[in-house]
């Protein structure tokens, strides 16, 4: 969870040091899968958007995994991404993560909505 709270407020280079190995991977389909090129990339979404949200609505942990489901919102006033990321841990550093993100629509029919 830190590590993402460091990531929202523009610290990722400090949640790379503090949190990840320099030999994690991650699944993310849109990146190369080395954890240089994430870090290039949550660079970049932090630049274009620099007020981002994070709202971490649970976190559990089975041994080395860590998923956290949150409302992500890129700007206030949005409905945002409804997101989850799941860590794999080692020796207490980040060495695999993969990450899903739905939209969260204006409006649903589902009563109980998506938290």
């Amino acid at each position: 969870m830190s590590f993402l709270q460091f990531v929202v407020q523009g610290n990722i280079r400090e949640a790379y040091a503090k949190f990840v190995d320099p030999d994690m991977h991650h699944h993310n389909p849109a990146f190369a899968g080395d954890a240089a090129s994430l870090e290039k990339a949550m660079e970049q979404n932090h630049a274009q958007f620099p007020h981002k949200l994070l709202d971490v609505k649970r976190v559990l942990e089975d041994g080395n995994l860590v998923a956290v489901h949150s409302l992500i919102r890129l700007q206030s006033g949005t409905p945002g991404v409804a997101a989850v990321h799941i860590f794999r841990f080692h020796a207490g550093r980040i060495v695999e993560m993969w990450d899903v993100g739905q939209p969260v629509p204006e409006t649903s029919p589902n009563v109980n909505g998506m938290f």
